[in-house]
Order: structure tokens, then sequence, then C-alpha cells
């Protein structure tokens, strides 16, 4: 890819809003994420009799269920960058694609 082709695609507006987006969407979803982990992790370090608690008066913990739920909000918010990605930013990367396309057949 030249430079001149590198330079159209930064222009392109369609471009510039796909950035925008994606980067916004990433964001808003790492801060879901580590506001969740940081949290497990600071009451672990220091209130960790509240994880301690047995559930039903056996073994397993509340924080074994917590902690699971952490790695399963992992997997939610991954599935819904890419639930967007392969709709509203693949969209926006077809419409660059056949921008470029289109100034490439014209000039």
């Amino acid at each position: 890819m030249d430079v001149s082709t590198v330079e159209k695609i930064k222009n392109n507006p369609a471009y510039k809003e796909l950035v925008s987006k994606r980067t916004s969407f990433s964001i808003k979803l790492s801060i879901v994420m580590l506001v969740a982990y940081y949290a497990f992790i600071l009451v672990i370090a220091f209130n960790p009799s509240i994880f301690g608690e047995s559930l039903s008066g056996g073994v397993t913990t509340i924080g074994i269920p917590i902690a699971i739920g952490i790695i399963f909000l992992a997997f939610i918010l991954t599935g819904i960058y890419t639930k967007r990605a392969n709709s509203e930013f693949d969209n926006l990367t077809n419409k660059i694609k056949e921008d470029l396309d289109k100034e490439q057949n014209n000039g």
C-alpha cells in the first residue's frame, strides 16, 4: 500500500468514524472490565473475610462464584465487542474499501 492510499484512507470520513466509534467502545468495555476486576482485587486485599464466608455452610465461599462471574463478564464483553465489530465496524470498513475502489477506478 503506497503513501497516497494511506492518506486517502486516513482522510475518509468513514475511517474517522470507524476509529472514533471503535476507540470509544473499546474504552467503555475496558473500563467495565477493569472496575469489576480491581473491585474484586481490592476486596480481597482489604477485606478478604467478605469473600471467605461460606455460601451454604460447605467449603464453597462467596468469592468463588464472584470470581467465576468476573471471568464470564470478560467473555460477555468480548462477545459484545465481537458482535458490534462484525456488524457496525465491518460495515464501515466495507464502506471505506468501496470508497477507495471508486477513487482508484475514477482516478
